[in-house]
């Protein structure tokens, strides 16, 4: 069991999500930075899918009442055990009565708490992980509040000896991030001096960013639409279209003004125009976009696409496989 003295700013547990349900306008939700997450889960020597607590901004304070292994992944957020500095990345062997805590972020937005055995909150929908909005799994259906007591699961792989991530497969986090995309569904909306116009500009991550989606800004002026009668119950706004679908990573842009990227718990449709969907292999990096940080978008064809994600799987197997003790 692990008991929340302080929950943090918002800390969830996640999991790989609960993907085959989008048709009932079910979100996937799952960790916002699958490799992070991932990683945490091999060095506790967890099976694959295991749950784990995502912390936002800041950590918790977290009071173990047994013997358990932890890894810290995910954004850089200075970590204690009762009052000691411990390195992340790497695993951690706490005690019962130890006590686990954090500093202030240093980059990137999230980071994750690997539990050996998992947490072991009832699945929904064959997922651990939460969806606040909808409030249905992880605990409660919510982000943790002080008080709260967690359940472990059991512990079937426990290492023999110590396991880090080797430093060159330890992942960088910037305040400058470039996120690629494949063009479409609405894209058509654009004129060919909107689409540079979209392309060519540095966009500002707001405030207003969390699991569902992430709004950006810039200085400058609404990207130009093309001139048309809008078709009939769109609406006269120049980026509504008739309702329709949106993959997670899709890119709408309200009016021309401000991108907001659709995330994890984000709406699967509505009736805004999507200019593309941000590539699954940058959709970590899209959840560590940290507030004021800069953004700029690349398209990229399907083809782009698929050869990232593949490089992406190849560098989480490279990167488990070579676990170090």
């Amino acid at each position: 069991m692990i008991e929340v003295i302080e929950p943090g700013f918002a800390t969830t547990v996640q999991d790989e999500g609960r993907p085959g349900h989008y048709r009932q306008g079910m979100a996937p939700s799952g960790a916002m930075d699958l490799a992070s997450y991932r990683l945490g889960n091999a060095l506790v020597g967890n099976d694959p899918g295991a749950a784990s607590l995502e912390l936002t901004f800041t950590g918790p304070r977290l009071r173990f009442t047994q013997a358990a292994t932890v890894a810290v992944t995910g954004g850089d957020m200075p970590t204690f055990v009762n009052g000691r500095e411990a390195k992340a990345w790497m695993e951690i062997d706490v005690s019962a009565g130890d006590e686990l805590s954090f500093g202030f972020l240093r980059s990137g937005v999230r980071a994750y708490i690997a539990v050996s055995g998992g947490i072991d909150v009832p699945a929904v929908l064959g997922s651990r992980s939460t969806h606040a909005l909808v409030g249905i799994g992880g605990f409660e259906g919510r982000k943790l509040t002080a008080g709260d007591i967690l359940p472990t699961g059991t512990v079937r792989n426990q290492a023999s000896s110590l396991r880090k991530l080797l430093p060159e497969h330890i992942p960088a986090f910037s305040g400058k991030v470039e996120l690629r995309y494949v063009p479409g569904l609405f894209s058509y909306r654009l004129s060919t001096r909107g689409i540079d116009q979209f392309n060519g500009r540095t966009w500002t991550v707001t405030p207003n960013a969390d699991r569902t989606g992430i709004r950006m800004t810039s200085t400058e002026g609404p990207l130009e639409f093309v001139d048309g009668e809008r078709p009939f119950g769109a609406g006269s706004d120049p980026s509504n279209v008739v309702d329709a679908g949106y993959p997670v990573g899709a890119i709408q842009i309200p009016s021309g003004t401000e991108p907001i990227v659709l995330s994890r718990d984000a709406v699967t449709a509505g009736g805004y125009f999507t200019v593309g969907a941000v590539i699954s292999a940058d959709l970590d990096r899209l959840g560590q976009c940290p507030t004021n940080g800069t953004v700029r978008f690349v398209p990229v064809s399907i083809e782009q696409a698929a050869a990232a994600r593949q490089a992406s799987a190849k560098y989480l197997s490279a990167a488990i496989a070579a676990l170090s003790h």
